[in-house]
């Protein structure tokens, strides 16, 4: 489970020149860290393979709630890595991973998909491969707030007014505030620029 330094997404704070293969994440690796580069590499909690293996073997570590089973267990973004201290990963405007400390129990998660199971629920598929059921009907592309134990604490819209943040192209990491929201699109002003740009509602997360 490994791929070649050239072959990191460019998301990943690692440095150009090193090893010749590093790990990756066994799901979502083109958007997300692999617990042992987010221990060794990023936090620096340890200095080996090795040891991010024991800190897991002895159950040290968790993922929004869930206890880590693997060194390649993806952290996708705004997902809460609990080692020492909880730290909630995050995209700097620099277009890099970044872990800030926090103390959130709950995580944003982005809606991508949502089928109606009957006698007025509805089953929503979340960006992580989550999945999780409400009443409340909730569009594609928008945000909830979830617990440690998968239930619904909030809804974020996609729509005028709110809180943005891309992931997705050549805006990565920006932050913004939609100035519009029409169809599958959405005008946003970027870091309070006056002239909003136009980008796909699949690419922000409302936050």
């Amino acid at each position: 489970m490994h791929q070649t330094r050239n072959e990191v997404i460019r998301l990943l704070p690692l440095p150009r020149k090193g090893t010749k293969y590093i790990a990756y994440a066994v799901r979502h690796n083109s958007t997300s860290v692999p617990v042992v580069i987010a221990i060794r590499d990023m936090l620096k909690l340890a200095s080996t393979t090795k040891e991010v293996k024991h800190m897991i073997h002895n159950k040290m570590l968790q993922v929004n709630g869930h206890i880590v089973k693997d060194l390649h267990d993806p952290i996708t973004l705004f997902s809460i890595l609990q080692a020492d201290k909880k730290y909630k990963l995050m995209i700097l405007p620099t277009g890099r991973f970044a872990f800030e400390e926090t103390k959130d129990n709950t995580h944003l998660l982005k809606i991508v998909g949502k089928t109606a199971i009957g006698k007025g629920l509805l089953q929503y598929n979340l960006y992580d491969g989550t999945n999780v059921i409400s009443k409340e009907n909730m569009s594609v592309g928008d945000t909830v707030v979830i617990d440690f134990e998968n239930k619904i604490k909030k809804h974020v819209a996609i729509e005028k007014g709110k809180k943005v943040s891309v992931f997705f192209g050549s805006n990565v990491g920006r932050q913004g505030i939609i100035s519009d929201a029409d169809g599958q699109n959405v005008t946003v002003n970027l870091d309070g620029e006056k002239e909003g740009i136009v980008l796909h509602r699949a690419h922000v997360i409302a936050q």
